[in-house]
């Protein structure tokens, strides 16, 4: 998951292990090495390469233990790789490497990008006459991610016996521990969301932290030109991730998470959710429509992210610095949660 604020500032790996790396497996990267530590500051560490006048992005598993299945590039790299040609824009791979010998963990290397990424979903950088247009393109790339081929890509296999929305709501359930017992409101909510579970669910490729902070657009225009951040993809019900755009872009406000939650939507000319649910279905191959659940789960979902962000700050192993101020989000999120059901 990215964030706004800058990731903890060293570089924790030898830079000449890597240079050399580079020389003896990429000729056109030999020379001189700059190396800059970038955002991301929940999320895998990233970095951004530049050496023989290639322009590289490195992202790596960070150090220590984690939970199964957290933090694989190697997961990554097979994702971009895979969607590398298709209508969904993702930056040019170039190597994945297992081994923990260069960089202490596994990595992988990317094409960098050029243009902007957003931290505010309000792109008070945009003229207010065109923010509509980036709020359009955002919401055609998703729905062509959506509509990808998942066996023609080669990303069959990410698909699972178990239903994904039983497996999802399973495992930020786990993300809570005890709570979910001991914790009236984790407790009620959980009971809502297991009760009310659609029985309709469709099948696609879902990115899981589709937002404006992990798109690049072109440095003049709307043209949205690479998808970042694949931590979270899998194959499972593309509603979860139209869901998620409405919890972190409109039901989140500036100072938590770069959302728009609390602000004079048209007055910037900024559009409503509806409205971008809309620009999301004049592209979309389904014409299922979110339904209380979907709401519910994102904010749920978001807790137990931000759960879990919280347990490893008091644990010391978090990759940003204010992982603990973060953290404390865990209870924003269930709260709005709770009173998505609650309005019902």
């Amino acid at each position: 998951m990215s964030e706004n604020a800058p990731a903890r500032a060293e570089i924790d790996f030898e830079p000449a292990r890597l240079q050399a790396f580079l020389a003896r497996t990429l000729p056109e990267a030999a020379g001189p090495l700059a190396l800059e530590r970038i955002g991301g500051g929940q999320s895998n560490p990233t970095y951004f390469i530049d050496a023989g006048g290639e322009r590289m992005v490195l992202r790596k598993r960070p150090p220590g233990e984690h939970a199964r299945g957290a933090h694989d590039v190697g997961r990554e790299y097979r994702i971009i790789s895979a969607l590398h040609g298709t209508p969904v824009p993702v930056p040019p791979p170039i190597l994945f490497r297992e081994e923990p010998d260069v960089v202490g963990t596994p990595f992988y290397l990317m094409a960098r990008v050029d243009g902007r990424v957003f931290a505010d979903a309000s792109i008070p950088e945009v003229p207010r006459a065109e923010r509509k247009t980036y709020f359009r393109e955002f919401a055609r790339v998703l729905a062509a991610l959506h509509a990808v081929d998942v066996d023609a890509v080669g990303l069959a296999s990410f698909r699972r016996p178990e239903r994904y929305l039983v497996r999802q709501l399973n495992t930020w359930v786990r993300q809570w521990g005890d709570l979910v017992e001991s914790d009236p409101d984790v407790a009620r909510l959980v009971g809502w969301l297991r009760a009310n579970m659609p029985q309709d669910e469709e099948s696609a490729i879902v990115h899981g932290d589709y937002k404006f902070n992990n798109v690049i657009f072109a440095p003049e225009t709307s043209e949205l030109t690479a998808v970042l951040d694949w931590e979270l993809c899998t194959v499972g019900d593309p509603l979860v991730d139209l869901a998620h755009v409405w919890a972190f872009m409109w039901e989140t406000t500036l100072d938590e998470y770069g959302g728009m939650m609390g602000q004079d939507l048209e007055a910037l000319g900024i559009p409503s959710a509806e409205e971008f649910f809309d620009y999301y279905y004049e592209h979309a191959i389904s014409d299922r429509l979110l339904t209380p659940f979907y709401f519910a789960f994102a904010h749920f979902r978001n807790s137990g992210i931000f759960h879990g962000i919280a347990q490893r700050a008091a644990a010391g192993s978090a990759n940003a610095g204010n992982a603990e101020e973060k953290g404390k989000l865990d209870r924003v999120y269930l709260a709005r949660a709770l009173a998505v059901i609650d309005q019902l």
